[in-house]
């Protein structure tokens, strides 16, 4: 790449950098989404930028279509934001959607939020910390339990998401 190449590259992400930074002062969060590919078994995957500067890890939903995974994280990050402090372990349920949502630990959040990393800007080996919400299939199955009917790839377990 040229001089010219790297000028528009770096003053597209000082755009979205300060984009990032009026969405989070607007509504407490920005979320980034990335769509997967179905054919390839790659899941979409969604998380939050914003918790980490109130002292909170960001939350992470993967295999949710971006409306769904809106909702999810506006509404967790929203209990966060309002004093709820997220442990692992720890189960939510919502109005108005039918899942149930386990809260896990992420291992290798510096391979998955580039987004909050380049936002609150840290390296990957220091990422900002990540929580999974794991929701349950229709029958009210988490991934560990027998007979869970959703896919792995769709969500996989924590440290298992491929960027």
């Amino acid at each position: 790449m040229g001089p010219t190449s790297d000028t528009a590259i770096d003053a597209w992400l000082d755009q979205e950098d300060q984009h990032t930074a009026q969405t989070i002062r607007r509504h407490g969060v920005y979320i980034q989404y990335v769509g997967g590919d179905a054919q390839r078994e790659l899941t979409p995957f969604a998380y939050t930028v914003g918790l980490f500067g109130v002292g909170h890890p960001e939350l992470l939903v993967v295999g949710l279509d971006p409306g769904s995974s809106a909702a999810v994280l506006n509404d967790v990050a929203g209990r966060v934001r309002g004093g709820a402090d997220l442990v692992p372990g720890q189960m939510l349920q919502f109005e108005g959607w039918a899942h149930r949502v386990v809260v896990e630990p992420v291992p290798n959040a510096g391979q998955i939020a580039f987004a909050a990393n380049r936002f609150y800007q840290r390296p990957p080996e220091f990422s900002v910390e990540l929580l999974q919400l794991t929701y349950d299939d229709k029958e009210r199955r988490f991934p560990w339990d027998e007979g869970y009917a959703t896919p792995t790839w769709i969500q996989p377990r924590p440290g298992d998401l491929e960027v």
